[in-house]
């Protein structure tokens, strides 16, 4: 009988897809939970192993199972729920899944599974390479930081590298927070050996022995899914002493948050980690030479980790043939917001918003115009639509008073209040503040105040005014990217969208 995937990645739980794997087990069926595509207006999405390929059915319900099994699903049968041959869609046909190719394809904690789809090659390559070359390895791969901030990721391994410690700790930081994104859960629920592996690999190339994977509370699907293959990636010697029978030795521990954005911030996790409050470390000194308790710590992103895996399999150049200019590889979009088709959408650097919104997308899903899009989470820009051609590249979103961040991508439609928005980036920032430094803590406050002037019609030019000198000044003086990037959604809200930041005299116009 053919094997039923049913994925119990949390977006298709959600949805219903626990209840579509129970009606089809109590039906006979040996059903594989295995991790999403990352189509989610499709699911829950239900795949069939047959002789031509995995036939994909979506979206599916549990009362949908009956007339499923009457049209013969199991062998590929017609259906009106049918997508046909999976791989074929246009959604991820046209993309270039490097990170997540088998995110979807397997049991995810399945070491055999992992395995019998090319896991495990990168690290069994590690093994036996110096952990110098491991290092030129990623620098040559032009890898930078995913998590947003974009540092090049074989300069700081080599840092840590060259310290001199008894001790050196490798921290993931799947603190995801930012709206809009959901790449790292996508990771750590469908393909948590892939992040396991980079994380090895990474202890191995600097002569760490110990990693954290630090993951919000809110996760708590992906807080199971990553103990559950820790425990069977070191059942299989790929993770602990003696890895794989060689003398290289690495023990990795899940650590949960407790709900603070701030915790996104490597310096704060790092206290966090430690059992203080998560607030943030002034620097110098940075976490490669003083971080986890004071050792040299290697600090990357899910995303940054779950690549490394593919460079050492297939070399350094493999990976920088993809992207343009700096910005080298490939980036897991998320498409989120008033949008169509919302998914993940992984592709090389050079993509335009617009191929990734209208393209994949599909456009709003409210079918009316595109006002604005918003991409690198809550801190970053706002965009109008005439920005839609901007290629996704570090340097050319820089350039834009923009960044790429963590690839969050949300979209609004033309009925968005844009003041309402910059108004809830100030607020947001004041809700999560460390509270350490006074621009961000104080700034943030009375930035909410202003706006609110600006919206009334108080003083309106001298209001303007005050919220950019505010601004300046929480870029300039705030001690981390916190207060420091509050600003970007607000200002890029009044270059780009003046009009909604005087009510007033659009009320008498009409």
């Amino acid at each position: 009988m053919s094997r039923i995937f049913v994925p119990r990645d949390s977006a298709a739980r959600s949805v219903g897809a626990d209840e579509v794997a129970a009606a089809l087990a109590a039906a006979g069926f040996e059903v594989v939970r295995n991790g999403s595509r990352g189509l989610f207006w499709l699911e829950p999405m239900v795949e069939v192993e047959t002789p031509e390929g995995r036939i994909a059915y979506g979206p599916v319900g549990a009362a949908d199972v009956a007339s499923l099994i009457a049209a013969g699903f199991q062998r590929g049968g017609p259906h009106p729920l049918r997508l046909g041959d999976i791989a074929e869609h246009p959604y991820l046909k046209n993309q270039e899944r490097l990170t997540f190719a088998r995110c979807g394809l397997t049991n995810p904690v399945s070491v055999a599974d992992y395995v019998a789809h090319g896991g495990f090659q990168g690290l069994g390559k590690a093994l036996g390479l110096p952990g110098a070359a491991i290092v030129a390895d990623v620098t040559d791969s032009g890898l930078r930081g995913r998590g947003g901030a974009g540092f090049p990721t074989g300069l700081k391994w080599k840092t840590v590298h060259d310290a001199e410690a008894d001790q050196k700790y490798i921290c993931c930081n799947a603190d995801e927070g930012d709206s809009g994104t959901f790449a790292d859960r996508m990771v750590m629920e469908g393909d948590p050996l892939m992040l396991i592996e980079g994380m090895t690999i990474a202890g191995l190339a600097v002569g760490a022995t110990r990693g954290f994977v630090y993951i919000r509370s809110e996760y708590p699907d992906a807080i199971a899914a990553m103990n559950e293959a820790i425990d069977a990636a070191t059942a299989a010697r790929w993770l602990g002493g003696n890895i794989q029978g060689t003398d290289k030795s690495f023990w990795l521990k899940v650590r949960r948050g407790a709900g603070a954005y701030i915790c996104g911030e490597e310096t704060a996790m790092l206290e966090s980690l430690e059992g203080k409050r998560g607030m943030v470390r002034p620097k110098p000194p940075i976490p490669a030479l003083e971080g986890l308790f004071g050792k040299p710590t290697v600090i990357n992103n899910v995303l940054s980790f779950a690549a490394v895996p593919f460079i050492l399999a297939e070399g350094g150049a493999a990976y920088r043939n993809y992207g343009m200019g700096r910005s080298r590889g490939t980036l897991p979009f998320q498409l989120a917001g008033n949008i169509r088709r919302g998914g993940l959408v992984e592709k090389a650097f050079g993509v335009t918003l617009r191929e990734l919104i209208e393209g994949f997308g599909g456009g709003t899903c409210s079918g009316r115009p595109l006002r604005a899009v918003q991409v690198g989470g809550p801190l970053g820009a706002y965009l109008p639509a005439s920005r839609l051609d901007m290629p996704m590249d570090y340097e050319t979103f820089a350039a834009a008073g923009a960044m790429v961040g963590h690839g969050g991508i949300v979209v609004f439609d033309d009925t968005v209040d844009m003041a309402a928005q910059a108004r809830f980036a100030m607020e947001f920032c004041a809700v999560e503040s460390c509270g350490k430094c006074t621009p961000c803590r104080i700034g943030s406050t009375r930035g909410v105040e202003v706006i609110d002037k600006i919206v009334a019609g108080q003083d309106r030019e001298a209001n303007l005014e005050l919220l950019s000198d505010l601004c300046q000044t929480m870029t300039d003086g705030s001690l981390c990217a916190m207060g420091g990037l509050t600003p970007m959604p607000v200002m890029s809200a009044v270059k780009h969208f003046p009009e909604d930041f005087d009510k007033p005299a659009r009320l008498a116009a009409e």
